[in-house]
Order: structure tokens, then C-alpha cells, then sequence
């Protein structure tokens, strides 16, 4: 009794519908074959001279009358899929693979199953060949693989921003707690910048946002203390990381012995691009302030002054330089036109 309660279940689930006397060919038909269609499945029907019996959802040209149904595909991949039918049917063992065909529209792929029908006896009276197109998410795989490549390469990009960061910090900082100040404001300015590329799907930073949040976030906010005029291109993500450093050295400066540090005082940035024969080559950074001609800045004798005359022009290919006389300071640099778009 209890082999014949375990058995029951099983010949359900094998059966195609549960209640006998809900079946019905003609529904059941349609029900498969909308699932089919719905599905994007395509069935083919061969028998064993691999003439083609009956096909469900095959459009054209997959299926040919008389033909092996797979017309839109290269002589190799249709070579394979005829000596996979092949097989079937001379070992009774199914197969399954995937194939590939150029489209209008770039490369289509698709899985394939290849099933013998066997019959009751063992006998093999035919081969089924089921097709489902998988283009999309192949599609979307090549993309997040593209994607985890660039993540992998603009992360290794900013470890050794990074690292050169602690590097030149640590020899220029007489103490630890002064070494921590100063790396957790550098730190925070390459945060700030990350956050305008992220949010722009990795595309970079406009110019104007980017300088204003450096120095936003040593002002409250405040718009007066910073002056903009000029172009406003999109800077790609590298330029977008370096120049944000090098403003946010500016603004650090700035605060302890230039404009900033006294009330109401402003700096004003200048952004131009430069043209040859009407194409642009290149950007044209102006950082300006007034201070007193008697001042001393002596944390630019530093790490500052390396990141801003070295370490940002030689990571963008461009120049610059750093003038203070004349009761100014005034920082220029010039970055190529690989590093921006001008829309």
C-alpha cells in the first residue's frame, strides 16, 4: 500500500494535466503554443532522414520545407547542429549547446536542445530540436563584464592616487596628528569628486560643479567667496579627480594665508578654451586671490606645491604654474582636450 501512495504522486506530475476530465487536446495545443510564442521558443520536428515533420514557432527563415531549419545560420553552425540531430538519433542521448549567427543588428545567440523521441520500445522515431534566442542577456553579460573591467581599472587608478597621496603627505608632515589632517581633507576632496563622477555613470564632472563643491565645503556654501567665469566643460573622470585636488589644495591655502582667510574675501577662477585652426585643444585654468605681499605661504613650499606644479599637470599631459608676486596669487594650468568635452 505505501509503494502504491508514493507512486501516485509521480504519475501525476508525469501526466499532463491533473484532472482527467479537464483534458483537452485542442486547449492543451494552444496552450502550449501561445507559451511557446510567448516565450520566444522555437520546436522543430524531424524524423529520422531528418526530414522536417512539423515546426512551432519557426519563423522564417529558420524553417524551410524540406530543408534542416537552420538557414540563417553559417554552414559551421548548421553543420553542427545536423550532426547533433544525428547523434541523437543514432545514441538515443539528448545534447544541448549554444551557437552564434551574425545579425542586422550585431551578433545573435541561442541556445539549443536536441532531444530524441524514443519510443515505448527504445526505438528512436524521430529528433526534436528546440531553439530559445538568448541575444539580450548575452548582451547584458558583455556589458557587466565591461563594466567590472572599468570598475577594476578606475579603482586601481584611484589606489594609487591614493597612495602616492599618503606618500607625499607622510614626507612633508612633521607630525602624526599634522600627517592625519591633512590626508583625511585630501581623502575627503577625491570623495567629493568620486561622488559628481559616480552620480554621472562614470562619465566625469562639469567644471563649474566641481570647483564649486571643493570649495563649498570649506565655505558653508557660501557662493560669495568664489568667483566663476568662462567655459564650463565635462571633464572625464581622471581630469575630474585631479583638478578637484588640486582646487581643494588651493582652497586649504587659501583659508590659512590668502582671500579666505579674511572675511568677505573671494577668489575668482577663469576658465577658457583654446582654439587652433576652430577646433579646441586645449583648457585654460586661472586661479586668482590677493594677499599681502609680505605673506608667506609656506604649506605651497610642500606637498601643496608638488600636487599643483607636478603631480596634476603630469597626470592630465598639460602645464602648469604658480606665480605669487605683484600681491596676487595666481595658479595656471592647461589641460589637453583629451581630458574634457566642450558638450
Amino acid at each position: 500500500m505505501a509503494a502504491g501512495r508514493n507512486k501516485e504522486p509521480a504519475e501525476k506530475l508525469d501526466s499532463e494535466v491533473i484532472d482527467p476530465s479537464l483534458k483537452d487536446d485542442s486547449q492543451l495545443g494552444r496552450a502550449l503554443l501561445h507559451a511557446l510564442r510567448n516565450a520566444g521558443v522555437s520546436v522543430l520536428y524531424q524524423d529520422n532522414d531528418l526530414r522536417t515533420v512539423w515546426a512551432r514557432n519557426m519563423p522564417a527563415p529558420w524553417a524551410v520545407a524540406g530543408g534542416h531549419g537552420d538557414t540563417i545560420l553559417p554552414p559551421s553552425q548548421t553543420d553542427r547542429i545536423i550532426a547533433a540531430r544525428r547523434s541523437a538519433i543514432a545514441s538515443g542521448q539528448p545534447d544541448r549547446f549554444e551557437i552564434s549567427a551574425p545579425g542586422e543588428d550585431g551578433m545573435r545567440w541561442f541556445e539549443v536542445w536536441v532531444d530524441p523521441d524514443v519510443a515505448k520500445d527504445g526505438s528512436v522515431r524521430g529528433v526534436m530540436t528546440t531553439k530559445v534566442e538568448t541575444t539580450e542577456r548575452k548582451r547584458r553579460e558583455q556589458s557587466l563584464r565591461a563594466l567590472l573591467r572599468e570598475v577594476s581599472h578606475r579603482s586601481k587608478n584611484l589606489l594609487a592616487i591614493i597612495q602616492s597621496i599618503a606618500s607625499q603627505t607622510g614626507r612633508y608632515s612633521e607630525t602624526i596628528a599634522d600627517f592625519l589632517t591633512r590626508f583625511q581633507g585630501r581623502l575627503q576632496s577625491l570623495a567629493s569628486s568620486q561622488d559628481l563622477v559616480t552620480s554621472s555613470n562614470w562619465r566625469g564632472a562639469q567644471l563649474r560643479e566641481l570647483i564649486y563643491g571643493q570649495v563649498g565645503r570649506y565655505t558653508n556654501g557660501n557662493h560669495n567667496s568664489l568667483q566663476f567665469e568662462g567655459s564650463n566643460p565635462y571633464l572625464n573622470p581622471n581630469a575630474a579627480l585631479h583638478i578637484g585636488l588640486a582646487i581643494h589644495e588651493l582652497v586649504v591655502n587659501s583659508l590659512g594665508y590668502g582671500a579666505l582667510s579674511r572675511p568677505g574675501g573671494a577668489v575668482n577662477v577663469g576658465s577658457e578654451l583654446m582654439t587652433e585652426a576652430g577646433e579646441t585643444r586645449s583648457l585654460r585654468l586661472l586661479w586668482s586671490e590677493p594677499f599681502e605681499s609680505d605673506a608667506e605661504l609656506p604649506t605651497l613650499r610642500h606637498f601643496g606645491r608638488v600636487t599643483l606644479e607636478r603631480v596634476v599637470p603630469l597626470s592630465l599631459n598639460g602645464q602648469a604654474s604658480l606665480d605669487m608676486s605683484g600681491g596676487r596669487l595666481q595658479y595656471h594650468l592647461t589641460v589637453p582636450h583629451g581630458n574634457f568635452e566642450t558638450e
